[in-house]
């Protein structure tokens, strides 16, 4: 029910359809693999699973994408700064590119903009999300002018409210540090076996009545 609440949620966002290319270049230990293989097989499009060994060499990762005309790439920061440092690399077939998994430096994707400008065919997006949400809860999408933004994770994603919360369960004013919380389609039950945990951090949300949200 999350998955398909997920892909439901981002269907029209991103335009997922059938004539995608999609890779899986993750772990499936790695929840990003989730958003990687039913993003491609939900909606008829085909995905290219990549061998642990290429994966490792970013160059005959860059080599793949293009041979296989990759329409949606998934990576980290980390792994995208290695492709980027491959001088042969071209967008290729790509139209999106999801960020995930860890903080994004938007300085460091100078190269790409130097390559590619801002070109409106190719939409680069920064993703931040939870396991016990469904992987992705919020997005942004980047252009040239965000280096001095930092890592911003932008809005909720359709079917999810997010909420930036004192320790009173208030809305913080602008520019106050808060805690952030989780609503929506995406929320996990909670941890198997562990009801003291999940009593910590899935909790009732006063915004929402029987709704829950998960304390990040």
């Amino acid at each position: 029910r999350n998955v398909v609440g997920l892909f439901a949620s981002t269907r029209e966002l991103f335009d997922l359809g059938p004539a995608d290319v999609w890779s899986c270049f993750h772990s499936f230990a790695f929840d990003f693999s989730v958003w990687e293989l039913w993003g491609a097989l939900v909606h008829g499009a085909r995905v290219v699973m990549v061998p642990f060994e290429v994966s490792r060499s970013p160059r005959q990762f860059a080599e793949l994408l293009t041979r296989e005309r990759v329409t949606v790439l998934s990576q980290t920061p980390s792994a995208m700064y290695q492709l980027l440092a491959v001088e042969e690399f071209t967008p290729g077939a790509l139209r999106l590119v999801v960020f995930g998994g860890e903080a994004l430096d938007p300085a460091r994707l100078d190269a790409w903009w130097t390559r590619q400008g801002e070109d409106p065919g190719v939409s680069l997006v920064n993703m931040y999300g939870i396991t016990e949400t469904t992987v992705h809860v919020t997005h942004w999408r980047l252009s040239p002018g965000d280096d001095e933004l930092g890592s911003v994770v932008g809005r909720g994603i359709p079917g999810v409210s997010v909420y930036l919360l004192d320790e009173a369960l208030n809305p913080v004013p602008t520019g106050v540090v808060g805690e952030l919380y989780v609503a929506g389609t995406g929320v996990a039950r909670g941890y198997a076996g562990r009801p003291g945990l999940t009593g910590e951090r899935f909790v009732a949300c006063p915004f929402g009545a029987g709704e829950r949200m998960y304390r990040t």
